[in-house]
């Protein structure tokens, strides 16, 4: 598709592509906003906020620890930590340093860990001591030599720092023990860095700046390879998509957002953290957002006007009685990503909020974001918008061919923010990579003639009942619409009738609904093939720690079956 349908769509002011070529690196992206927004809060954390000045200090230490450990241009560098100041300050340092990024799921297993680590060849890794018992049971598997220990209170000073560390320590008890001779302590590092010699390399465009490996639930997980020119793009895209609601935001207030996502993960990577670093926001660092009590108390202390979330967090938050005990009257833009935005949740969110969700779609392998609804729509279009400035995308059939307007068939992206490929695995790139650029993202959609695409699933999800295609997020839409329906979710079960049955998974909001009531309202809302044979009601259903539910669990584990009147919102 030559003819970019989509761009006389934009909102006004957006631009049909961005200059990428305005910084040669990631590392002069942020070096200059270092420079630029010195004297500002980065980050606020636990009542603690971080000056840009701060960050710059402490990760310039970092990176001359790093350099002086004998590490090389382009040697991998593991972090593995939930969303602290250490982070953002150990992804400047492992950066300015030429090293390489490995993002790391804190909640991953020894053995996922070792895969990891084992695959990018990290040599070093920076963990919070939560997780050190895993790196312990995995490291002597594996290439690291060096290890960074970082504590929840690294960064809070003082008193408080040594409070926070006793309670995480000893009264919740979530540093289980471990053994990791040679470790340095992150404070300790960053010490020793000050008075270490720091040598600037040379970065590029073209150079790899992060390793992000995918979830795996195709296979083995591969990492990602993104160039510094990819993330840059994405960030860029991402500020030119937002502008038309931020430059809303009064001129003596700094932009803030809220990071509820982990930072391993890229969407809060890039749209979080590098997009808060590029604008000279502050980011508001949220270190386990399934404590909604938590998370809502932080809240009711800031105002903010960015809040990207995936819709289970939208969904827990509105659900939430202490709700009310924030001030939503600032928030500029919603985005939802990370997994189908349901309209239930959407209408209930711009309802309590003012705020459109603006649904937007992306992958590891884009750095994430490709497409996204505009931010001045006032109603939920239940699409993945529109793609981004400099996005190209197209629908494929099986052979690779482009479909006609209206048809469905796999998505396919080209843009400056598609990965390099697959690392160290060609065979994977070459999969999923077209002939002529475009990346085959795995995921089924329908383009209209506005240019917007609607998902209809992930091939793999698709259920096939007598032969007819159902999609679950059309299915999970429909009966999340119901009233006293908290949750839900649709995947195939073995049918010996019709090969495959379509078996739902409900979170009750009301203790009172009945598998007859569901049945009634999927016969008036569904036609017969698209209608559950299995209806199930959990308490709660499984959900990766992003926020994405895992359907293979819902197909490959038995239900444990809810308490009547049991509500989750996790």
């Amino acid at each position: 598709m030559t003819a970019r349908i989509w761009l006389k769509n934009y909102p006004e002011g957006v631009p049909a592509d961005v200059d990428t070529s305005q910084y040669s690196s990631l590392v002069a992206l942020i070096e200059d906003s270092f420079k630029r927004f010195a004297d500002r809060t980065a980050y606020s954390f636990m009542g603690k906020d971080v000056s840009y000045a701060e960050t710059d200090e402490q990760s310039r230490a970092l990176a001359a620890y790093l350099q002086g450990l004998g590490l090389a241009r382009g040697d991998r560098v593991a972090i593995m930590m939930p969303n602290v100041p250490q982070y953002p300050a150990a992804v400047a340092a492992v950066l300015r340093a030429g090293l390489v990024v490995v993002n790391v799921n804190p909640l991953y297993t020894a053995r996922e860990l070792e895969h990891q680590l084992k695959d990018s060849g990290a040599k070093a890794i920076v963990i919070i001591e939560n997780f050190a018992q895993t790196l312990d049971k995995c490291i002597a598997a594996t290439p690291v030599k060096h290890v960074v220990l970082a504590s929840m209170g690294d960064r809070l000073g003082g008193l408080k720092g040594m409070i926070v560390n006793f309670v995480v320590r000893k009264i919740k008890k979530l540093v289980p023990p471990f053994n990791l001779p040679g470790a340095v302590r992150y404070n300790d590092a960053v010490a020793k860095g000050r008075g270490a010699r720091f040598t600037a390399p040379a970065i590029g465009p073209d150079d790899v700046a992060v390793l992000q490996y995918t979830g795996g639930t195709t296979g083995v997980s591969k990492g990602a390879m993104l160039l510094h020119r990819n993330l840059i793009a994405n960030v860029l895209q991402s500020e030119a998509w937002n502008d038309p609601v931020m430059k809303r935001v009064p001129s003596n207030e700094q932009p803030t957002s809220v990071c509820a996502l982990p930072l391993y993960h890229i969407f809060a990577f890039t749209v979080n953290m590098m997009l808060g670093l590029r604008t000279g926001g502050k980011t508001i660092l949220i270190p386990n957002p399934r404590d909604l009590p938590a998370t809502l108390k932080e809240l009711s202390k800031h105002t903010f006007h960015s809040f990207p979330a995936v819709s289970t967090l939208f969904n827990g938050i509105a659900h939430h009685p202490d709700f009310n005990k924030v001030n939503w009257k600032n928030l500029k833009v919603s985005v939802g990503g990370g997994m189908a935005v349901q309209s239930a949740v959407a209408k209930l969110w711009l309802e309590k909020t003012g705020c459109p969700i603006c649904e937007g779609y992306g992958l590891s392998e884009t750095s994430p974001s490709a497409t996204c609804n505009p931010v001045t729509n006032k109603e939920f279009t239940g699409t993945i918008g529109l793609p981004l400035p400099g996005t190209y995308i197209k629908i494929l059939d099986d052979a690779g061919n482009e479909l006609p307007l209206g048809e469905a068939g796999e998505i396919a992206i080209k843009g400056p923010q598609v990965m390099a490929g697959y690392w160290q695995r060609p065979d994977e790139t070459a999969k999923v990579m077209t002939a002529d650029g475009y990346f085959r993202s795995g995921d089924i959609g329908i383009m209209d003639e506005r240019g917007y695409t609607r998902i209809v699933d992930r091939k793999k999800d698709m259920i096939l009942v007598s032969g007819f295609n159902v999609f679950p997020n059309e299915v999970e839409d429909v009966v999340a619409g119901m009233p006293g329906v908290l949750e839900v979710a649709a995947v195939g079960v073995p049918d010996e009738r019709m090969g495959e049955a379509v078996k739902l998974v409900i979170v009750k909001k009301d203790p009172a609904l009945t598998e007859d009531a569901v049945r009634q309202f999927c016969h008036d809302n569904l036609t017969g093939y698209k209608r559950p044979r299995v209806i199930e009601f959990r308490t709660e259903l499984p959900k990766t720690p992003v926020g994405k539910v895992l359907r293979r669990e819902l197909r490959d584990k038995p239900a444990i079956a809810a308490p009547a009147g049991a509500v989750s919102v996790n």
